[in-house]
Protein backbone atom coordinates (compact mmCIF):
# COMPACT_ATOMS: atom_id res chain seq x y z
CA UNK A 1 0.00 0.00 0.00
CA UNK A 2 1.61 3.05 -0.61
CA UNK A 3 2.56 6.25 1.63
CA UNK A 4 -0.48 8.28 0.13
CA UNK A 5 -3.44 5.78 0.81
CA UNK A 6 -2.27 4.95 3.88
CA UNK A 7 -2.02 8.94 4.66
CA UNK A 8 -5.40 9.45 3.31
CA UNK A 9 -6.89 6.44 5.45
CA UNK A 10 -5.35 7.74 8.66
CA UNK A 11 -6.64 11.05 7.94
CA UNK A 12 -10.37 10.15 6.93
CA UNK A 13 -10.57 7.89 10.72
CA UNK A 14 -9.44 11.12 12.01
CA UNK A 15 -11.39 13.66 10.63
CA UNK A 16 -14.65 10.74 11.19
CA UNK A 17 -14.25 11.05 14.60
CA UNK A 18 -13.51 14.72 14.92
CA UNK A 19 -16.56 15.50 13.15
CA UNK A 20 -18.31 13.28 15.67
CA UNK A 21 -16.76 15.24 18.10
CA UNK A 22 -17.39 18.24 16.95
CA UNK A 23 -21.53 17.02 16.59
CA UNK A 24 -21.72 15.79 20.58
CA UNK A 25 -19.84 18.81 21.85
CA UNK A 26 -22.60 21.00 20.63
CA UNK A 27 -24.85 18.87 21.70
CA UNK A 28 -23.68 19.14 25.60
CA UNK A 29 -22.43 22.57 24.43
CA UNK A 30 -18.67 22.02 25.23
CA UNK A 31 -16.44 24.70 24.93
CA UNK A 32 -13.42 22.09 23.72
CA UNK A 33 -11.02 24.89 22.71
CA UNK A 34 -11.37 26.36 26.55
CA UNK A 35 -7.96 25.64 28.64
CA UNK A 36 -9.43 22.42 30.87
CA UNK A 37 -12.09 21.16 28.91
CA UNK A 38 -10.97 18.27 27.16
CA UNK A 39 -9.09 17.01 30.38
CA UNK A 40 -12.68 17.41 32.01
CA UNK A 41 -14.08 15.61 29.74
CA UNK A 42 -11.20 12.87 29.68
CA UNK A 43 -12.14 12.51 33.74
CA UNK A 44 -15.65 11.85 32.87
CA UNK A 45 -16.59 15.66 34.39
CA UNK A 46 -19.85 16.77 33.59
CA UNK A 47 -19.35 20.12 34.69
CA UNK A 48 -17.61 21.25 31.31
CA UNK A 49 -21.40 20.68 30.00
CA UNK A 50 -23.51 24.26 29.31
CA UNK A 51 -26.19 21.37 28.42
CA UNK A 52 -27.06 18.44 30.45
CA UNK A 53 -27.08 15.28 28.37
CA UNK A 54 -25.40 12.48 29.63
CA UNK A 55 -25.65 10.23 26.59
CA UNK A 56 -23.74 12.88 24.41
CA UNK A 57 -21.62 13.44 27.19
CA UNK A 58 -20.55 9.84 27.29
CA UNK A 59 -20.26 9.49 23.73
CA UNK A 60 -18.25 12.95 23.64
CA UNK A 61 -16.02 11.35 26.05
CA UNK A 62 -15.85 7.83 24.58
CA UNK A 63 -15.00 9.94 20.85
CA UNK A 64 -12.43 11.60 22.40
CA UNK A 65 -10.34 8.50 23.90
CA UNK A 66 -10.84 6.70 20.74
CA UNK A 67 -9.36 9.61 18.70
CA UNK A 68 -6.47 8.95 21.05
CA UNK A 69 -6.23 5.01 20.28
CA UNK A 70 -6.48 6.14 16.15
CA UNK A 71 -3.69 9.06 16.81
CA UNK A 72 -1.33 6.33 18.15
CA UNK A 73 -2.33 3.78 15.27
CA UNK A 74 -1.59 6.61 12.65
CA UNK A 75 1.65 7.25 14.32
CA UNK A 76 2.96 3.26 14.11
CA UNK A 77 1.67 3.20 10.68
CA UNK A 78 2.82 6.32 9.35
CA UNK A 79 5.92 7.19 11.57
CA UNK A 80 5.99 10.36 13.93
CA UNK A 81 6.55 12.92 11.61
CA UNK A 82 3.85 12.36 8.58
CA UNK A 83 1.11 11.57 11.29
CA UNK A 84 2.17 14.94 13.35
CA UNK A 85 1.89 16.64 10.12
CA UNK A 86 -1.77 14.76 9.48
CA UNK A 87 -2.83 15.62 13.09
CA UNK A 88 -1.86 19.68 12.31
CA UNK A 89 -3.69 19.17 9.33
CA UNK A 90 -6.56 17.70 10.93
CA UNK A 91 -6.37 20.15 13.89
CA UNK A 92 -6.34 23.46 12.22
CA UNK A 93 -9.37 21.65 9.98
CA UNK A 94 -11.14 21.39 13.67
CA UNK A 95 -10.57 24.51 14.85
CA UNK A 96 -11.73 26.16 11.96
CA UNK A 97 -14.64 24.33 12.50
CA UNK A 98 -15.10 25.06 16.23
CA UNK A 99 -14.10 28.64 16.28
CA UNK A 100 -16.69 31.31 15.33
CA UNK A 101 -15.52 34.58 16.00
CA UNK A 102 -14.02 36.08 19.59
CA UNK A 103 -14.95 33.83 21.73
CA UNK A 104 -16.99 31.04 19.92
CA UNK A 105 -19.42 28.92 21.26
CA UNK A 106 -16.75 25.97 21.41
CA UNK A 107 -14.17 28.06 23.24
CA UNK A 108 -10.91 29.44 22.34
CA UNK A 109 -9.63 32.67 21.39
CA UNK A 110 -11.55 32.09 17.51
CA UNK A 111 -7.47 32.16 15.87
Amino acid sequence: MSDNVVAKFWGQQLDGLLTEIVREASICQVKLLDPGVVDAVLNDNPSACGHDNPAAFKKLRDLLIMTFVVRGKAFNSLGPIEADALIQEITAKLKERLGSGPKGRFGGDGS
